[in-house]
C-alpha cells in the first residue's frame, strides 16, 4: 500500500489545469469570432458597431484574466486562483454566450 505522497507528481494537476485554461480560451476565441463576424454582416448600425466593440473587450478581458492564470500554473508552486480572477473569468464567459445568443435570434 503505497501513501499519499509516494509516487505522486505534483505536477501533473497544476499542468492539466493549464491545458483546461487554454482549451477554454480557444473556446472563447471562436465564439468571439463567431459572434464578431454575424454583428459585421449586419447592416453597420450604431448599435451594431458598439455590440462588436463589447465583444472585443469582454473576449480581451477573458484572455487577460486567462494569460495570467497560465502564467501563474508554469510556477513550481502555483498559487490558488483569485475570487476576483475566477468573478473576472466567469462574468466574461456568460457574457460571451449572452451576445452570441443574441446576435443568433
Amino acid at each position: 500500500m503505497t501513501r499519499y505522497g509516494e509516487g505522486h507528481d505534483a505536477g501533473l494537476q497544476p499542468e492539466r489545469t493549464r491545458l483546461a485554461w487554454r482549451r477554454t480560451t480557444l473556446a472563447s476565441s471562436v465564439v468571439a469570432l463567431l459572434a464578431l463576424r454575424q454583428a459585421l454582416r449586419g447592416t453597420g448600425a450604431p448599435v451594431e458597431l458598439a455590440g462588436v466593440s463589447v465583444i472585443a473587450l469582454v473576449w480581451l478581458l477573458f484572455l487577460w484574466v486567462a494569460h495570467r492564470r497560465i502564467r501563474a500554473l508554469a510556477t513550481d508552486r502555483p498559487q490558488t486562483l483569485a475570487p476576483r480572477a475566477a468573478v473576472a473569468a466567469v462574468a466574461c464567459t456568460v457574457a460571451l454566450a449572452l451576445f452570441a445568443m443574441t446576435v443568433i435570434i
